[in-house]
C-alpha cells in the first residue's frame, strides 16, 4: 500500500509539474513582453506573434495531441511532448531574433498540445480511484491557477536578470525542470500498463476542419485588436469559427471510424453542462485576472512583479479549498459547484469597488482568498465529476474537450471583459464607472454558470436502463 501511494505521488508530480510549466508559458512571455521589445527588433506583427503563438499553436493541434495519446499510449506522447516542448524553450531562450522566437514559441505551443492532454487522461487511468478525487483536485489547482503563477516567475526572473539573461531566463529556466521530469517520467510511466495498439489511420480531414475553425476563432481575438482590426470584422471571424466548430462536431459524429474526437463522451450525463459551467468559470477568472493585473499596473503603478504577488491570497484559497474538498462528502461536493459561482461573483463585484481608488491590502487580500476559496469550488468538484461519469476509454476525449473548452473561454473571457474595461478606459472614465461595468459583466456570467453546474450536479440515472455503448459505462462521483 504504501509502495502504492509513493507511486502515485511521483506520477502525480511528473504529471503535474508538466501541466504547470505549459500552463505558466502562456503568461510568462507576457510579463517578458517588454525585455523582449527592447531586446529584439521587430515589426509590431511579429513581436505580438511571440505572445499569441504558443496560444494559437496550442489551441489548434490540442485535440490531436488527445488523439495521438489514444492511439499511441499516453505515457509515451506525454514524454514525446515533454522533450519538444524542453527542446523549444531552449530554443526560446537562445533565440537571435524575433522571427527564430515566434518559431519557437509555435514549436512549444505544438509540444504542449502534445503533454497537456495527456495528464488528466493518465490520471483517470493511472491513479487509483481512492486518490483520484484528490488528484483531480491538485490538477484544477494547477490548470487554474498556472497562468497567475507564471506571471510571477517571469515577473521575478526578469527582475532579477541573472547573468544578464533578463527575458530569456524566462524560457532557459524550463531546461532543467524538463530534463529532470523527462528523466523521472521514464521511470514512473515505464510501469503502468500498456494501452492496447490502436492502428486506425489518423483524421486528417477532422484535423483540417477543427484547425480552420480554432484559427478563426482564435486568431481575431488574440491579435486582432493590435492589428487594428474592426470590431465587426472580429465578431463576424469569430462567429464564422463557431460555425466551423459545429460543423466539425457534426462531422465527428457522422464518423464511423477513428474519430479525432469522440463526441460520444458529450453524451454522457452532465458532462455538456459540466464542461460549460468548467469554461465559465474559468472564462471569467481569466478576464477577472487580466483586468485586475491592468489595474494594479496602469492605474495604481504597481510592477509587473508586485502585480503578480498580489494575486497570491487567491491562490492560497484557492490550493487550501480544493485541496479540502476531496476530503468532504459526496453531498457537500455536488453543492460546491452551484454554490461557488455566486461567492466568486460577489468577490469580483466587492474588489472593483475597493480597486475603484486604491488597492486596501489587508480587505483585498482577504477578498482574494474567499475567490480563491469559491474558484476551486466551483471548478475542482466538476472536474471529479466529469472524470467519474466517463469511462476510463474516454479519457482522452474528455482531456481534449476541458483543454480545448477552457482555453476558448480564456481568450473569449479576456476579450470580453478586457476589452470592455479597455474601451472604457479609452472612453475616458474612472473610479467605479471604470471598474464596476467589466465586474458586473464577471458576475452576470458567473450566475449563469451556476445554472449550468446546478443542471451537471443532478442526480446521475443508473445507465444500466438506458441503452449504451459498449463503452459507455457511467457511474456516480
Amino acid at each position: 500500500m504504501i509502495e502504492s501511494n509513493h507511486r502515485t505521488a511521483a506520477l502525480l508530480t511528473v504529471l503535474l509539474t508538466g501541466q504547470a510549466v505549459a500552463s505558466m508559458d502562456t503568461s510568462v512571455a507576457a510579463v517578458a513582453a517588454p525585455a523582449i521589445r527592447a531586446d529584439l527588433a521587430g515589426p509590431p506583427a511579429v513581436q505580438q506573434l511571440v505572445l499569441a503563438g504558443y496560444t494559437l499553436t496550442f489551441a489548434v493541434l490540442v485535440v490531436v495531441g488527445a488523439r495521438l495519446g489514444a492511439r499511441h499510449g499516453s505515457p509515451r506522447v506525454f514524454l514525446l511532448g515533454l522533450a519538444g516542448f524542453t527542446l523549444a524553450s531552449l530554443a526560446c531562450g537562445l533565440a537571435p531574433g524575433p522571427v527564430a522566437l515566434v518559431l519557437a514559441r509555435v514549436a512549444q505551443g505544438a509540444a504542449g498540445a502534445l503533454m497537456v492532454p495527456q495528464v488528466l487522461s493518465l490520471i483517470q487511468s493511472a491513479v487509483p480511484a481512492a486518490a483520484r478525487a484528490r488528484a483531480i483536485g491538485a490538477y484544477s489547482m494547477v490548470l487554474a491557477l498556472g497562468v497567475a503563477a507564471g506571471q510571477v516567475l517571469g515577473g521575478l526572473l526578469v527582475t532579477l536578470d541573472l547573468g544578464g539573461l533578463t527575458w530569456r531566463l524566462a524560457f532557459l529556466v524550463n531546461v532543467p525542470v524538463g530534463v529532470v521530469l523527462q528523466i523521472a517520467g521514464r521511470r514512473v510511466l515505464a510501469g503502468l500498463p500498456a494501452d492496447p495498439p490502436r492502428r486506425e489511420p489518423l483524421d486528417l480531414p477532422g484535423a483540417f476542419l477543427l484547425a480552420a475553425a480554432m484559427l478563426t476563432v482564435v486568431l481575431p481575438l488574440v491579435l486582432g485588436g493590435d492589428l487594428g482590426w474592426p470590431g465587426w470584422v472580429r465578431a463576424a471571424a469569430a462567429a464564422a469559427g463557431a460555425v466551423g466548430l459545429r460543423l466539425f462536431l457534426g462531422y465527428e459524429a457522422r464518423r464511423d471510424a477513428a474519430p479525432l474526437l469522440d463526441v460520444a463522451v458529450l453524451r454522457h450525463p452532465g458532462v455538456p453542462a459540466g464542461l460549460l459551467a468548467c469554461c465559465v468559470v474559468m472564462g471569467c477568472y481569466a478576464g477577472f485576472l487580466f483586468v485586475l493585473t491592468l489595474r494594479l499596473q496602469d492605474g495604481l503603478g504597481f510592477t509587473a512583479l508586485a502585480a503578480g504577488l498580489a494575486f497570491l491570497p487567491y491562490a492560497a484559497g484557492f490550493a487550501l479549498c480544493g485541496l479540502a474538498v476531496a476530503r468532504l462528502p459526496e453531498r457537500a461536493r455536488a453543492v460546491l459547484p452551484v454554490a461557488g459561482p455566486p461567492v466568486l461573483a460577489a468577490v469580483v463585484v466587492a474588489l472593483a469597488g475597493l480597486a475603484a481608488a486604491d488597492w486596501p491590502s489587508p480587505a483585498g487580500s482577504a477578498l482574494l482568498v474567499a475567490g480563491g476559496a469559491a474558484h476551486a469550488a466551483a471548478f475542482s468538484p466538476l472536474v471529479t465529476r466529469l472524470t467519474a461519469v466517463v469511462p476510463a476509454g474516454a479519457g482522452a476525449a474528455l482531456s481534449a474537450a476541458v483543454s480545448t473548452g477552457t482555453l476558448l473561454a480564456a481568450v473569449l473571457g479576456v476579450t470580453l471583459v478586457g476589452g470592455l474595461h479597455l474601451a472604457l478606459d479609452a472612453a475616458g472614465r474612472r473610479g467605479p464607472a471604470l471598474t464596476l461595468p467589466p465586474a458586473l459583466l464577471t458576475a452576470g456570467l458567473l450566475l449563469a454558470g451556476a445554472v449550468a453546474a446546478r443542471w451537471a450536479t443532478r442526480p446521475v440515472p443508473d445507465t444500466r436502463a438506458v441503452p449504451s455503448g459498449p463503452e459507455v459505462v457511467g457511474s456516480r462521483p
